[in-house]
């Protein structure tokens, strides 16, 4: 009777395990199935703007296909060569990759040193400063443009990419995230070690804090970078020279450009090309992503 109960509890076993291997199977299968779809969803106007990129004017105008055209080589020597002194498409993309660089840098750097310092210190007004910042969120850039531009015109930086790349200093969001991050990987004890051993302050923010946080600020810089690549709204305010034109606006001075010249076979050329560099960037920087934040340091 035992051995009868045993094979029986045996087979009962086996037939869950099993059940459960089929509904995690199934479950697996289903969740590749949602990601792939939107992960197709998601390329799908890329793929099409580098077919484009490929077709000529009319048949762009004719409709969209998914087969690639023969004019690839065509529209990127029109673009780069024909169309050289008319569309500043190389000093663009390099005003944008100058901008976008030292934007995500500063950004990153000092929203990082603000936040370790106000996570680090315990001083009178530390709960009003940390809310205060936090409040600067709610308002729009667009609020402050006009004062903006009339600080900027009063101290001559007009037509000057250092508009563009001071008022970066303070971003409140930066900010909030590493503060956020701050809280969730940094422990006290390692700073207080470091203090021990007769470190100053500022060695070890750079030397201990900003490699703990290297995850934190990869994150950051892709998201900075992308979003000062993408920005039209303050370079138009600011910028009035040709040569000085960013990425956003080289796109839209070619995209209002004479509509009976219009070529969108070199348009999906330039925006092809301008996609380029932070595929490059992410790729590059996305590796600091994944990993432990304080592996092998002292946890709290």
């Amino acid at each position: 009777m035992d051995n009868v109960k045993t094979n029986t509890n045996e087979i009962v076993t086996g037939e869950k395990i099993r059940s459960q291997s089929q509904m995690i199977a199934a479950r697996r299968f289903f969740a590749y199935t949602v990601l792939v779809i939107l992960a197709i969803i998601s390329l799908f106007p890329f793929i099409i703007m580098i077919i484009n990129s490929t077709r000529e004017h009319l048949k762009i105008m004719g409709g969209f296909t998914l087969i690639p055209g023969g004019k690839l080589y065509a529209n990127y020597h029109d673009l780069l060569v024909k169309y050289r002194t008319s569309y500043p498409v190389i000093s663009g993309m390099r005003n944008s990759l100058f901008v976008s660089a030292c934007v995500a840098i500063v950004t990153t750097y000092f929203s990082c040193a603000t936040a370790y310092g106000i996570y680090m210190y315990n001083f009178k007004g530390k709960s009003f400063v940390f809310k205060f910042i936090l409040a600067i969120m709610m308002v729009p850039t667009q609020v402050s443009t006009l004062g903006f531009l009339d600080l900027i015109t009063n101290m001559g930086l007009m037509n000057s990419f250092l508009p563009l790349i001071i008022p970066s200093i303070a971003a409140p969001i930066v900010f909030f995230y590493m503060y956020q991050s701050m809280e969730a990987t940094l422990p006290y004890s390692i700073v207080e070690a470091a203090r021990v051993d007769g470190c100053n302050e500022f060695r070890t923010f750079n030397t201990i804090v900003i490699p703990m946080m290297k995850p934190a600020l990869a994150v950051q810089l892709i998201f900075a970078f992308v979003s000062t690549w993408n920005n039209y709204f303050v370079p138009a305010l600011v910028l009035s020279d040709k040569d000085k034109f960013t990425v956003p606006m080289v796109i839209a001075f070619v995209r209002n450009a004479d509509y009976m010249n219009q070529n969108y076979g070199v348009l999906y050329a330039l925006m092809t090309m301008t996609i380029l560099p932070l595929i490059i960037i992410y790729l590059f920087v996305s590796k600091y992503i994944i990993g432990g934040v304080t592996s092998g340091g002292v946890k709290e």
